[in-house]
């Protein structure tokens, strides 16, 4: 990737310069999505009216960050962090030994991670509205499968969490502050 030096900024006196790396959209997007799916986890049939809410909200999240994969900046685009099966199995063999290459933006571990979220949570949302309709409300499958890919996106939350971790402390830089402020250390 050439670097415009403009994206370049020193953090401060000592500091190693840094690199816009998330975009404004794609951190509130996470952010917005961590929250409205924690309250949807926990409301889920004590506050129904609240808990379709924000169904409705997650629904509108997704089809603006699947939008935003296809025209978005360089670092939220899809092309830029899917990678082969392969790509990603040696990514995460490598990380486990802590000698894993660090990607300025998502790694192929965080890459996967992405969209097994934005897939599983998307059935989330499917099966939300179905219980909503005529058609399907009271069907049993459909209440399961609300249920089983919630369990499972808290899954994914929590290897997504650790995988956080371990890069941070392999890599030596804070990517929860790097979600916040945008910026990642340039080199």
């Amino acid at each position: 990737m050439i670097m415009d030096t403009m994206d370049l900024d020193a953090a401060g006196a000592g500091s190693p310069p840094t690199v816009k790396v998330w975009d404004p959209l794609v951190r509130v997007f996470h952010w917005s999505l961590v929250g409205l799916f924690a309250f949807s986890y926990l409301t889920g049939d004590e506050w129904k009216k609240s808990h379709i809410l924000a169904g409705y909200a997650i629904i509108g999240l997704l089809v603006i960050r699947i939008i935003w994969g296809f025209v978005g900046t360089h670092h939220a685009r899809f092309s830029n962090f899917i990678y082969s099966p392969v790509t990603t199995l040696r990514f995460l063999l490598d990380s486990i030994a802590l000698k894993a290459k660090r990607y300025i933006g998502h790694n192929p571990a965080g890459g996967a991670m992405v969209i097994a979220l934005l897939i599983s949570i998307s059935g989330i949302a499917a099966t939300g509205y179905m219980m909503t309709t005529d058609a399907y409300w009271g069907v049993a499958w459909v209440e399961e499968a609300h249920e089983l890919l919630a369990s499972l996106t808290l899954g994914l939350i929590g290897l997504h969490v650790a995988g956080v971790v371990l890069a941070t402390i392999e890599h030596k830089e804070n990517l929860v502050r790097a979600m916040i402020t945008g910026r990642k250390r340039a080199e």
